[in-house]
């Protein structure tokens, strides 16, 4: 059993390590768009010359930055969700507690699975047609960048929900385990 703890609870470091290098790539997006957005309003006021693909680089990093960042608030457990009913009876009732949780980890790690399942075939699709989205001759951008961070953050969800469910004795452990050192904010 120490070796089942031992195993998960390198897992946990190696995805938790994936999981922050993710985040931190993330916000070099959401500081990367900014600069776009800013360049774009100069660019828009003081010369009258807007950039014309702002639009398109702010729909391609919105998805970057929720898939890139996706991972590490699972590994967090800061999913935005309703969980006062369990803190309300964690204390009273914990082993229900401790059920109920596991039932939502492991729906969460079905529906990150079917994510990944069904994005594979597009990501696929993508790389080999170089489709692309944007208006020819202003700004494009090929898909499957984008299809490939949703792929890729969906399977490390996954794989986060998994052993936060099958391993509910090495949680505890788990999280005591130092954590990857992070990259400064």
């Amino acid at each position: 059993m120490q070796s089942l703890i031992s195993a998960a609870t390198s897992l946990w470091r190696l995805g938790g390590g994936v999981a922050i290098a993710a985040n931190a790539v993330g916000t070099l997006v959401v500081l990367a768009l900014v600069g776009v957005v800013s360049f774009d309003i100069v660019a828009r006021g003081l010369f009258n010359a807007p950039f014309l693909g702002a639009v398109e680089v702010v729909q391609f990093s919105m998805v970057l930055i929720v898939f890139l960042q996706l991972p590490d608030v699972v590994r967090v457990n800061r999913l935005t969700r309703s969980d006062g009913f369990l803190t309300v009876i964690g204390p009273r009732y914990p082993r229900l507690a401790r059920a109920l949780q596991r039932a939502i980890d492991t729906l969460s790690a079905v529906f990150m699975a079917l994510v990944a399942v069904a994005i594979f075939p597009e990501f696929t699709e993508m790389w080999h047609t170089k489709d692309y989205f944007g208006v020819p001759g202003v700004f494009t951008a090929p898909w499957w960048p984008i299809k490939l961070v949703i792929l890729l953050s969906a399977a490390l969800c996954t794989l986060l929900f998994v052993l936060k469910v099958v391993l509910p004795m090495a949680r505890t452990q788990i999280a005591r385990a130092p954590e990857p050192q992070s990259a400064p904010e």
